[in-house]
């Protein structure tokens, strides 16, 4: 059977069509079937199951779930359960932790009133509460299309098909993908949705708004020495390893039965293509006041993920004829708190309520213009107003002088007004890259498999796994031009930005080879994002593929 060959998909239709059952994908779903239970609504999933597929640090205001499940700390069933009790705030030199005090933290940086937890059980648990108010949830099934009705609106998504060999062709297991359409769909696909990206292009939902910017985030969560467990205590850090020049920092968060999230995020607009955010974040646990946390304890799991850092400004038009975006996928992260669940449940939410008030007064497939015109009044357009200079002061300034003006920016708009307007981002992630004569090699980390590891023993860790016979999903245009440009004057980067081991340049004589190892891709979406000359697309591979997440 040749591709031209292939028989017409099946297809199913519901009121809502909810792509990814993430956080935001789930609370739209329970919040539709809150409104109108009568409602046919339908989540589809590319992970193996509910939570495969999400990392997040996670301390979670729980602004948005009071409202969405106002009773959810009495349910024994609902994995958050520690609260913070003591935030810390450090200013990190490569011997030294810098304690900033707390009275002189803007308010909006509090936590206390937060929870520590695994978000991707937090999505399990709402997933059991969406199906048991009727929510059909697909998992294992990639959106891998949009459909358009003869008007060019959104009519549905198709899922991917499964049982492709590598060359493109049907295999004996070849399985039609399916259509599901909806009166409205919503994509809740995440940071650097597939799908959205798309849709973002299509419809310039982008035409008016800042260019998108990334961080990426990579974690471990620890099971360590209960005499040094210290229930409920979060601490955040900045500086080193780090130069002065390059965004990002640390988490640290003790929560449950012994355990510990350790993290560290660098924001994608770093300039010298030898960084290697996978080698820094190792680094960072060998600090004198971080690597006896881990001494006597047992690293249980990692992953990465591309985290929205645009804020307020980069939010692109979130309607469209037929549906619209929610969650991650319009980038709705607050940067200098690290959280974004609340706001992507709380834009979920308020999504719902204006498709649930358009079916009720007899609309499909249109835009919904009053959710794009709420959405900036809504706690969610206020939490991220507040911090929108955050970022681009620390990019155009520098670690020390930009996290001052930043901090001094959120007390300003604690008070209600801003001394800088709304700052600009300037340009998008890929054209932050410096040519690699600019800056010197940076020495190679040497792995201890005791508090230090490599990506590949990480990898492992992360549980991933992709059917090897099917098309490598991460697409190169131009082979030619990442040979000359991406290797020739940027010395490899990919090799360096991947968290996974996914892409290396093998030198083969005169012809290097650029080679994808795509069995080990952890869905971070990095390379969508850094790669200098938007030269690699990640697209969804057989659904049930990548990384399986047990608790991150």
């Amino acid at each position: 059977m040749s591709t031209e060959e292939l028989p017409e998909r099946e297809s199913m239709e519901f009121d809502v069509v909810i792509v990814g059952a993430g956080p935001s994908g789930l609370t739209a779903a329970i919040r539709l079937k809150q409104l109108n239970a009568d409602l046919n609504v339908v989540v589809v999933e590319k992970g193996s199951e509910v939570g495969a597929h999400i990392l997040s640090g996670a301390v979670i205001d729980p602004v948005a779930l009071d409202k969405l499940i106002p009773d959810w700390r009495t349910d024994d069933d609902c994995p958050l359960k520690t609260q913070v009790k003591v935030d810390k705030f450090f200013w990190m030199t490569e011997s030294s932790a810098i304690s900033l005090p707390a009275f002189a933290m803007p308010p909006l940086m509090d936590n206390h009133h937060c929870y520590i937890g695994s978000l991707g059980n937090v999505c399990r648990w709402l997933s059991r509460k969406a199906e048991a108010l009727g929510v059909e949830i697909y998992p294992g099934f990639a959106a891998a299309e949009v459909l358009y009705d003869e008007q060019g609106a959104v009519r549905g998504i198709a899922t991917g098909d499964m049982g492709i060999g590598r060359d493109g062709k049907p295999k004996a297991s070849f399985t039609r993908g399916m259509e599901l359409l909806g009166k409205y769909t919503l994509f809740a696909e995440g940071a650097r949705g597939s799908l959205s990206k798309q849709l973002i292009a299509k419809f310039a939902l982008d035409a008016k708004s800042e260019p998108a910017k990334f961080g990426i985030g990579l974690k471990e969560v620890w099971q360590i020495d209960p005499a040094k467990h210290q229930k409920g205590l979060i601490q955040h850090s900045f500086g080193w390893p780090l130069d002065m020049k390059t965004g990002g920092g640390s988490f640290l968060y003790h929560y449950d039965d012994n355990l510990v999230a350790v993290g560290f995020v660098v924001h994608l607009n770093y300039d010298d293509p030898y960084l290697s955010p996978f080698e820094e974040f190792q680094r960072f646990k060998t600090h004198p006041s971080i690597r006896g946390v881990f001494e006597g304890g047992k690293r249980l799991a990692y992953g990465a993920r591309a985290i929205t850092e645009g804020g307020y400004q980069s939010v692109p038009r979130l309607s469209f004829a037929g549906g619209a975006l929610i969650g991650c996928a319009a980038g709705f992260v607050n940067v200098p708190r690290i959280k974004g669940v609340h706001n992507a449940m709380g834009s979920a939410m308020l999504a719902a309520e204006h498709v649930n008030a358009a079916l009720a007064a007899g609309r499909t497939n249109d835009e919904l213009v009053t959710y794009e015109n709420a959405w900036r009044g809504s706690p969610v357009g206020e939490d991220l107003f507040k911090v929108r200079n955050v970022k681009p002061l620390w990019s155009k300034f520098g670690t020390v002088l930009g996290v001052v003006l930043g901090g001094f920016d959120m007390w300003c708009n604690t008070l209600g007004f801003s001394l800088f307007g709304t700052q600009s981002h300037a340009k998008p992630d890929r054209a932050t890259l410096d040519p690699a004569k600019a800056h010197q090699p940076k020495p190679a980390m040497k792995p201890d498999g005791k508090l230090t590891f490599d990506k590949l023993s990480s990898v492992f860790l992360s549980n991933t796994n992709h059917e090897e016979d099917q098309p490598v999903h991460l697409k190169v245009a131009d082979m030619a031009l990442q040979k000359s440009s991406e290797h020739d004057v940027y010395a490899g980067p990919s090799n360096r930005y991947c968290p996974a081991g996914v892409y290396e340049w093998v030198e083969d004589g005169a012809s290097p080879r650029f080679v994808i190892n795509a069995q080990n891709c952890v869905h971070c979406k990095t390379c969508d994002v850094k790669d200098p000359n938007g030269n690699i697309t990640w697209v969804p591979p057989e659904g049930g593929g990548g990384p399986n997440y047990e608790a991150m």
